[in-house]
């Protein structure tokens, strides 16, 4: 059963709609934001509490914490998420180019500092490969591998000391960005890495990653190559260097990623029915461990190991302040893509979970986290996309959970790390390798997004939106891949940005028409039912009108209207005769009785040139337009302008409050009517009709 509408009201424009529905009120604004100042700057015990429970979390949400419920869940997912950072710290601490302990260091200090901070319940936060391979990069740059060294000399300690200090002042400058751009609640900057770009950059990041592992596996002692097209130089040195693989490091590697492989497929396959992963990784260092002691690897076959891990906990240690110039650009790189990944992982597991993070918060959690774990030889850290899938999957509920993986790393680091002396590093760069399948298998997202736009390639608007994120997808992973991490990044956004800035340039601009009997309008190029209202041309440009776009407005509006120059002229021509000869007969004079009726047979052969057919009332749709800018201002005024030459009259409907500002503030109503600005486009139509309905007025006769 069809219900129907009935709706009887006067007709509105804007300043009647305001005289009857306005608050009238121009100092509600200042008087509102002057209140929200005071309130802000009030100081009180009440405003002290909330303000230190918003700024630190765990005052909020431990005193609610429901222990019976949610303590088994985040102890195991916390042990079990512990487990995980050990192998895997230590085998991105090689992506970072520096000694092993410090990836432990790294999964320590970052975990408890979240926890305080932090609003995401699911995040686990560490080491995470893109992070350290583009701080590796830096660290490369910087301190360079030298070709001979001895690694038990004290130039060995020298030179890792000064690699550490590096890594160590980009997490020191990454965390003071971080905290300045939380005091500056520039939280929405990730929203600059749009989805595209994190999947496809962290996907082309996964094959440098790969490529950088593939000489640990090999057994081959090879510079790391930095800068552009650095992944295309380290694959020719490995090929050119195939000839000297040591075979005992390639057999290892063999081994372990036949174990881990297919124990990581059993993991993700079946994670429903197991309580908790296997934790293969950390099984396979102990084995590699042992045996690679027993059989005394390391001399026999001269494969490469760990080496040294001392026990305890770091001294406190500045990082290497004098290098902030030559780190400030890739830093910011490092900066952004860390938190872009950080907040993409939290919003995912809130919004799975029904709850909120704070993205400024999230600025301030890992800046601190960054900033003082700098002091403590730690390189940057970040959300990690595996151990935060195990931490759900697992059961976590708070972040109490990292409480539990920060003790097993502390245990490992007071007790059991000098055992990890004789692992091999080709098992850790096997770990490396295989942690990256989620990061390939965001090459999925590929073939969807060309399938959607090819099933909507018809339909412009749809289409349009999904060759944009392809394009996007494609640019950004290529860029990564062909030249570097950083610079591909830096592609990827400003490709973006300018696909964004040409879809606000080539906006629709569609003509509307009315649904019979109703007041319901539609563009006439989707609804072939829908007619236009005669006489009228009603118009609609889905997009700002800014300096960027105020030419292509213009040509459309132009082509929709057919005002080409020629026609302007012709037809302002016409309208100053039509003036001419409406002033020589104002005064009709009547000679003998008879009246002189020249006016009204002239005026009526200018009626029959202006067909009904013609426009002779535009009717501009502003409620896509998002703003318009002083130039998009001027443009109205110039096309009120040209549409009066030809006796054209410009209507406007569905103003918002700031564009209607700006054209009053540009001067738009010296050249038009304010009462031509209408609440609907309804509104408007039915003022014109009732104009045109109108009887002429009569002709004013003067006896002589």
């Amino acid at each position: 059963m069809s219900a129907s509408v009935a709706v009887y009201r006067n007709i509105y424009t804007e300043d009647r709609f305001k005289q009857a529905y306005g608050s009238g009120d121009d100092t509600s604004g200042s008087l509102r934001l002057r209140e929200k100042l005071a309130g802000r700057c009030r100081c009180s015990r009440r405003a002290c509490l909330h303000l230190l429970r918003e700024r630190v979390p765990i005052f909020n949400w431990l005193p609610r914490y429901r222990l019976k419920k949610w303590i088994l869940g985040d102890t195991i997912a916390g042990l079990t998420v512990g487990i995980l950072h050990i192998p895997q710290g230590m085998a991105f601490a090689l992506l970072t180019s520096v000694a092993p302990i410090f990836g432990l260091y790294s999964s320590f200090f970052p975990v408890v500092l979240y926890m305080f901070f932090g609003t995401g319940r699911h995040v686990s936060t560490g080491t995470f490969a893109v992070v350290s391979l583009m701080t590796g990069s830096v660290v490369e740059q910087l301190v360079p591998t030298p070709l001979e060294m001895n690694s038990s000399s004290s130039e060995a300690a020298e030179f890792e000391a000064q690699r550490i200090g590096v890594a160590s002042a980009v997490a020191l400058l990454s965390g003071i960005i971080m905290l300045c751009m939380f005091g500056l609640q520039l939280g929405f900057l990730s929203t600059y890495l749009s989805e595209p770009i994190v999947k496809a950059f962290t996907s082309a990041a996964a094959f440098h990653v790969t490529v950088s592992q593939l000489q640990s596996m090999l057994g081959l002692r090879l510079p790391r190559h930095t800068g552009t097209f650095s992944l295309f130089k380290t694959l020719a040195s490995v090929m050119e260097n195939l000839p000297h693989t040591n075979t005992a490091e390639l057999l290892i590697s063999l081994v372990c990623l036949a174990v881990l492989v297919p124990v990581k497929e059993i993991n993700t396959r079946y994670r429903q029915r197991l309580r908790t992963p296997i934790p293969v990784e950390i099984l396979t260092v102990i084995i590699a461990t042992g045996v690679a002691y027993a059989s005394s690897l390391d001399s026999a076959y001269n494969i490469e190991i760990v080496g040294h891990i001392p026990a305890g906990f770091p001294r406190p240690r500045m990082p290497a302040l004098h290098t902030f110039p030559d780190i400030a650009g890739d830093t910011v790189a490092i900066t952004f893509v860390g938190y872009a990944v950080s907040v993409s992982l939290a919003m995912i597991y809130a919004d799975k979970h029904g709850y909120s993070i704070h993205p400024n918060q999230e600025l301030l959690a890992h800046g601190v986290s960054n900033t003082v774990s700098s002091f403590f030889t730690c390189f940057p850290s970040s959300a990690t996309l595996a151990t935060t899938n195990i931490l759900e999957s697992a059961g976590g509920h708070t972040q109490l959970s990292g409480l539990f993986t920060s003790l097993v790393v502390l245990i490992v680091l007071l007790l059991i790390g000098p055992l990890f002396y004789f692992l091999p590093k080709a098992v850790l760069a096997c770990i490396n390798v295989t942690s990256l399948r989620q990061m390939f298998l965001q090459f999925q997202d590929l073939p969807e997004l060309w399938r959607i736009s090819k099933m909507d390639f018809v339909r412009a608007s749809s289409s349009l939106a999904n060759i944009r994120a392809r394009m996007v997808w494609v640019v950004t992973w290529l860029s990564v891949v062909v030249l570097n991490v950083d610079l591909g990044l830096a592609i990827g956004v400003v490709f973006s940005m300018m696909t964004v800035i040409c879809r606000t340039q080539r906006a629709g601009c569609s003509v509307l028409g009315r649904a019979s009997n109703t007041e319901i309008y539609r563009p006439l190029e989707n609804h072939s039912k829908c007619y236009e209202v005669p006489g009228v041309k009603i118009l609609t440009y889905n997009g700002p009108i800014y300096y960027g776009n105020r030419n292509f407005f213009r040509e459309e509006m132009s082509r929709l209207l057919g005002l080409t120059p020629e026609k302007i002229r012709s037809r302002e021509k016409a309208r100053k005769a039509l003036e001419k000869r409406e002033r020589e007969a104002t005064v009709s004079t009547v000679e003998r009785g008879i009246a002189n009726t020249s006016f009204s047979s002239e005026n009526e052969f200018f009626k029959s040139e202006t067909s009904e057919s013609d426009v002779q009332a535009v009717l501009i749709d502003c409620s896509s337009v998002i703003f318009v800018d002083v130039a998009g201002a001027r443009l109205f005024t110039q096309m009120c302008t040209e549409c009066q030459k030809i006796g054209v009259h410009v209507y406007l409907a569905n103003c918002n409050e700031s564009i209607l500002k700006i054209l009053t503030s540009s001067g738009l109503m010296n050249y038009m009517n304010p009462q031509h600005i209408f609440v609907t486009v309804h509104d408007a139509v039915m003022y014109i009709q009732q104009q045109k309905e109108k009887p002429p007025e009569n002709t004013t006769t003067v006896w002589v």
